[in-house]
């Protein structure tokens, strides 16, 4: 295992530079137009695939740096060229991770290559587990699996929402109830192959910000998959069942995670990356803007009310990305998340993106304010990482009972 080091090494600086100069040349140019147009940018997608970005083996090849750092570097690189358009291109990397965590070889071979495609025929892939009733609370999923043993079938029944590719994914990976007696232990995930009859998109979310990554519901109506498309398989579902409701009964025990929570726990420092790739631009154009507008004969940045905001910016923006490659580090470590260091990453990054952006369209005054300068878009992209996978309320939530362990509520 790698010992833990702040220092990039020479591949890893190949590749950071690699991804920064396809999100400079290609992403930004486009950033502005499909921002506008809110719909999902295939053109750069395909781009993305073509060069090697958007794949199965790049996206493993970071997964497996042994640093624990290809990941947040280039989630990094992606989301400082422009959050919606990166968004739709790493967004199918959630349902990856879901196979990843809880499927078998077979279904990990069989399933994820389809959900990219080829450079010439790109595919997304969707992850389905919030509701309109169930957010944060995944305890009031409705969702339902019930299983068909005849037929050695799952049927499946309900609505998602707020799902990243949602409707026009080739693979959605769905997370359901198979059994409502357990609450949260009693989830489950699947696969819902393509041209799965019953499955549609409902509404398509207009939003406030990331408008180039599609947000939809996804509607499930007697959708019938195949028993191998339950991930993990029956076998371990029943074992992890029986374990959960051994658990209930006497009260204690061994702790078994649903499927959801532990897709969401591998990629938390992910979105922190993110956060900071968005903060890190805001800072950057509103430097750059700092130098070089002048007001009263000098440059703004003369001014000790910007100089000092700019160096509270960078400042926190380090911090945040140190939490990151802490947290990555020890993913891959193996370390446990005694203090909820994954959750600690996430919360704060995602408030630093908030607060930088926003400091950004102060420093621009009422250029920051417009369309013209890209800081305006910055500022309602990263509105959205205290939000998804798990507000910082949530994550606050999950710090103070790890810290204390205590049922805080």
């Amino acid at each position: 295992m790698a010992e833990f080091t702040m220092e990039l090494n020479d591949d890893q600086k190949q590749v950071r530079d690699w991804i920064h100069g396809f999100a400079a040349d290609v992403m930004r140019p486009a950033a502005a137009e499909w921002d506008e147009r809110e719909e999902t940018p295939w053109p750069v997608i395909q781009e993305a695939a073509k060069v090697g970005i958007y794949s199965l083996d790049f996206y493993a090849q970071q997964f497996f740096d042994p640093t624990g750092l290809g990941i947040p570097m280039a989630m990094e690189e992606l989301f400082w060229g422009d959050a919606g358009i990166a968004l739709s291109i790493v967004g199918t990397g959630l349902a990856a991770i879901g196979v990843v965590a809880n499927g078998t070889e077979e279904q990990i071979g069989t399933w994820i290559p389809q959900m990219y495609g080829t450079p010439d025929d790109v595919k997304v892939a969707a992850f389905c587990s919030s509701e309109p009733d169930a957010g944060s609370d995944v305890g009031s999923m409705r969702t339902r699996a019930v299983y068909d043993q005849a037929k050695d079938e799952w049927v499946l029944n309900g609505t998602k929402t707020w799902a990243t590719n949602g409707g026009i994914a080739n693979v959605h990976i769905v997370v359901a109830v198979v059994d409502p007696a357990l609450g949260t232990k009693g989830h489950a995930s699947f696969i819902v192959p393509p041209n799965t009859p019953g499955l549609s998109q409902g509404q398509k979310f207009k939003k406030h910000g990331i408008r180039a990554s599609h947000t939809a519901e996804v509607v499930l109506e007697d959708v019938r998959i195949p028993g191998s498309c339950l991930l993990g398989g029956k076998e371990k579902l029943d074992e992890r069942l029986a374990r959960a409701h051994e658990r209930a009964r006497s009260g204690g025990g061994e702790r078994v995670k649903n499927a959801a929570m532990a897709t969401f726990e591998a990629s938390r420092p992910a979105v922190g990356a993110m956060a900071v790739g968005t903060a890190r631009a805001a800072y950057e154009v509103a430097l750059d803007y700092a130098k070089t507008r002048t007001q009263f004969g000098r440059p703004i940045i003369d001014n000790q009310g910007v100089a000092f905001q700019l160096a509270d910016m960078r400042t926190q923006i380090d911090a945040a990305r140190l939490l990151v490659w802490r947290a990555s580090w020890m993913a891959v470590a193996g370390r446990p998340f005694d203090s909820a260091e994954g959750s600690m990453s996430k919360l704060f990054a995602s408030e630093v993106s908030k607060k930088v952006t926003a400091q950004a369209v102060q420093i621009l005054g009422g250029n920051g304010y417009t369309r013209e300068y890209p800081v305006e878009r910055m500022h309602r992209d990263s509105a959205i990482y205290t939000i998804f996978e798990g507000t910082s309320e949530i994550q606050r939530l999950v710090i103070a009972r790890t810290i204390s362990g205590m049922p805080i509520r």
